[in-house]
């Protein structure tokens, strides 16, 4: 069989990239890579917007990817983006304006999630059973996990990275003692709730992942330092070189590229620190990186819809959050299968990922059932959309948690979302099934049978399911109300 070439699009806070790959049978192999130096998360002023200078070097860049992607079918390709557009106030206009340069959705990932992907990355390229510490310094914020062969242990995101750390310490260009000691003191003080979890005895091995790490392992090759092993001392001689040359435009060390001058020191000022907190005596050069990551989990997706048993962690994290919230489970899945056939009648041509993301909030509507019996559906909603969930992004997470929240009552909550047709179907289809599985009793997927006509909703019944749901009518007689008071379907019901 021939192999599928997957694509993944890393939109970080100091570069963008695209890897283009195939993995078989274990496999990964590297088609294409292609980096440029966006900064995007030196495009974020005071107010937290994103500048349109930033915004413009941004789809500048993803046009070129698209070009490169030629049109690659949308389930070989997953683009994300990290923590630069989890804090830009503006990042919805932005997502607007870069789906459309790249050609396909750009979701944005938790930190967690980042860290979690960048593991995959590491575990996939360079696997080892040792229990190891893998950092990677993006531009805006350091991931640390810990794990053992395939598997991440504990994962987090703290929010200081090398642009940022550079542009608050370093952002005149002058290096000083006192700017790196306080730029250490910084870094210092977010990684300070990581210290027991991330300590000395709980791993034996330290690996660095992604650009800070192998901008820093290059230079003291090069600089003849060893064999790029990063350790306190190598540390120690970079920033006294750049003491030397008192200013970035002046530093020069072989191996260290101009676009990596300007972050440098936020850069060494965050490995020293995490040296100096954590014991690690010597950090080695990670293979793997987030885009890897995102390769292997794609390609894990894509198995686990052709063999179930193959695994999709979305679903493992469903199931576990039902647990953690108690949910009814057996009716969850009563309200699933209504939802399902409901939604098969209505829109046979939808794709694989609209019909799981109604079954996931079929599966969740009522976890916030814990928090308070009334409003549930608002709790659920903003759990959803807000609690750790492995394996999803933030944006596929509001995605789930707008639906869930127009589960029931009005339609007016969620009026932005529901101006997209294909929205405004599941919508529908969730809420018709509540209504059909509000006595939590067995209830037949197929009572109901629902018809697209343009904007029209038809539903229909036999006459002799009416007879004996008489109250379900009455609510499904409501239901058509709400949505002709406020909504972009018509629901018509048998007369």
């Amino acid at each position: 069989m021939v192999p599928v070439t997957l694509a993944a699009v890393d939109l970080g806070s100091n570069s963008f990239r695209l890897e283009l790959a195939t993995l078989q049978h274990g496999r990964y192999r590297r088609i294409d890579y292609l980096k440029e130096t966006v900064r995007l998360g030196g495009g974020l002023d005071a107010d937290g917007l994103l500048t349109e200078e930033a915004v413009e070097r941004g789809l500048t860049c993803l046009r070129r990817f698209a070009a490169r992607l030629g049109g690659l079918p949308p389930a070989q390709v997953r683009a994300v983006a990290t923590q630069t557009l989890r804090e830009a106030r503006n990042r919805n206009d932005f997502l607007l304006r870069a789906e459309a340069a790249l050609g396909y959705p750009i979701e944005v990932i938790s930190g967690r999630e980042e860290a979690r992907l960048i593991y995959a990355g590491v575990a996939q390229l360079q696997p080892s059973d040792e229990a190891r510490l893998v950092v990677d310094i993006g531009g805006r914020s350091t991931e640390l996990i810990l794990g053992q062969g395939r598997t991440p242990q504990v994962a987090e995101s703290f929010a200081v990275g090398s642009v940022g750390l550079s542009m608050r310490f370093f952002g005149d260009g002058r290096f000083t003692p006192a700017a790196f000691r306080a730029a250490q003191v910084a870094a210092g003080a977010e990684f300070e709730e990581g210290l027991q979890t991330f300590r000395r005895e709980r791993w034996q091995q330290a690996l660095g992942s992604s650009g800070t790490v192998g901008a820093v392992a290059s230079l003291l090759r090069d600089s003849g330092r060893g064999d790029g092993r990063i350790s306190a001392d190598n540390l120690r001689w970079c920033i006294e070189r750049c003491l030397e040359a008192g200013r970035a435009d002046r530093l020069e060390l072989p191996g260290l590229r101009a676009d990596r001058r300007p972050v440098i020191g936020g850069g060494l000022c965050i490995l020293y620190t995490l040296a100096a907190q954590f014991g690690i005596d010597v950090l080695m050069p990670a293979k793997g990186a987030l885009r890897q990551g995102v390769i292997v989990d794609l390609q894990q997706r894509r198995l686990s819809q052709r063999k179930p048993s193959a695994g999709d962690l979305r679903d493992a994290s469903v199931a576990e959050l039902q647990r953690r919230f108690a949910v009814d489970t057996a009716h969850a899945e009563r309200v699933a299968a209504v939802a399902a056939a409901l939604y098969q009648q209505a829109c046979p041509g939808a794709d694989a990922v609209a019909r799981r993301e109604l079954r996931w909030a079929c599966a969740l509507h009522e976890m916030g059932q814990t928090v308070s019996h009334h409003d549930h559906h608002r709790h659920s909603a903003y759990l959803m959309a807000h609690v750790d969930a492995p394996g999803f992004s933030q944006s596929q997470q509001r995605r789930i948690g707008e639906l869930v929240l127009g589960q029931r009552g009005g339609l007016r909550k969620i009026e932005q979302p529901l101006a997209q047709t294909g929205f405004a179907w599941q919508v529908l289809c969730l809420r018709l099934a509540v209504i059909a599985c509000h006595a939590r009793l067995a209830v037949s997927p197929h009572e109901l049978r629902l018809h697209p006509d343009g904007n029209q909703a038809r539903l229909g019944w036999k006459a002799a399911w009416a007879a004996q749901h008489e109250r379900t009518v009455f609510l499904l007689q409501e239901e058509a109300l709400a949505w002709q008071r406020h909504g972009p379907l018509r629901l018509l019901l048998p007369a």
